[in-house]
């Protein structure tokens, strides 16, 4: 095998529903061990693949990046047939969406800037169509003003351990890490998709914690069922316990929709 002289990058959308998350855990289901057994077959050999982040079980992505190295040899395919290649041996709830290479230093992690994720809520007595089986059903209504005038207390870079699955925070901590992250931009919105009309979540930062994004979401919404002030959601932060926030929303309702990284550091293979 020749040196590694590249890395490949795979944009990649998934339907969560059947994935026990992104990760590889032994005798689960996931997308990262979709995506290896679907390289190794076609590069005949062993896939170490990096993500942009991992995903929880249930959560579904339209614009995740994965690297992994590959050397001057392997550039020699073709990459449209690379391409259709990967489709037909990855299962239908997987697609890759774009094919791109970086320089051989280059880290789907390390090197991302910002994630941007939509969380998307129905609401009303009728059941969603279209959006079922990536929306959380409220029988209720909620008021997405209040929610977003909730939610622009969490812009900014805050220790967001409040937000955080507790195990987490704590491994975090005993390692030495920070619970800090950047939001720089949370926005609730009323939208109309496919004839349904939705409640939607946009949250873009950094980086999140693990449940950070649902665990806001279930508290956005404990703000727009009337059940705590906007200002609760200040004291919430504050607190730096995940006890004072709400309840973490269902999965299925979360989609990452795109990472960020530096200008030209990617390059369509084409």
């Amino acid at each position: 095998m020749g040196v590694h002289n590249k890395q490949l990058v795979l944009k990649v959308g998934y339907r969560g529903a059947a994935f026990a998350g992104y990760a590889e855990q032994e005798g689960q289901r996931t997308v990262a061990g979709e995506l290896r057994r679907a390289l190794e077959t076609l590069l005949h050999r062993q896939c170490e693949l990096t993500c942009a982040g991992r995903t929880d079980a249930g959560v579904s992505a339209l614009g995740h990046y994965v690297s992994l190295p590959v050397s001057d040899e392997e550039l020699q395919r073709e990459p449209r047939r690379l391409w259709r290649s990967l489709m037909a041996i990855t299962p239908e709830d997987v697609s890759i969406r774009g094919l791109y290479l970086a320089p051989k230093d280059f880290s789907a992690r390390f090197d991302a800037l910002g994630r941007t994720y939509r969380y998307r809520i129905a609401c009303g007595n009728a059941q969603p169509v279209l959006a079922w089986n990536h929306a959380w059903w409220l029988r209720s209504p909620i008021d997405a003003q209040a929610m977003h005038e909730a939610a622009q207390l969490l812009v900014g870079e805050h220790d967001f351990r409040s937000f955080c699955k507790v195990s987490s925070a704590q491994k975090l901590l005993a390692d030495g890490r920070s619970t800090n992250r950047c939001i720089r931009q949370l926005k609730v919105s009323a939208v109309n998709e496919c004839g349904e009309d939705l409640v939607a979540i946009d949250v873009e930062g950094n980086a999140f914690l693990h449940n950070m994004v649902r665990i806001m979401v279930g508290s956005l919404v404990e703000v727009g069922r009337g059940n705590r002030p906007a200002s609760w959601m200040a004291e919430a932060l504050a607190a730096c316990d995940r006890r004072a926030a709400g309840p973490t929303a269902p999965a299925k309702g979360l989609v990452l929709q795109d990472v960020t990284y530096p200008t030209d550091v990617l390059g369509v293979w084409e």
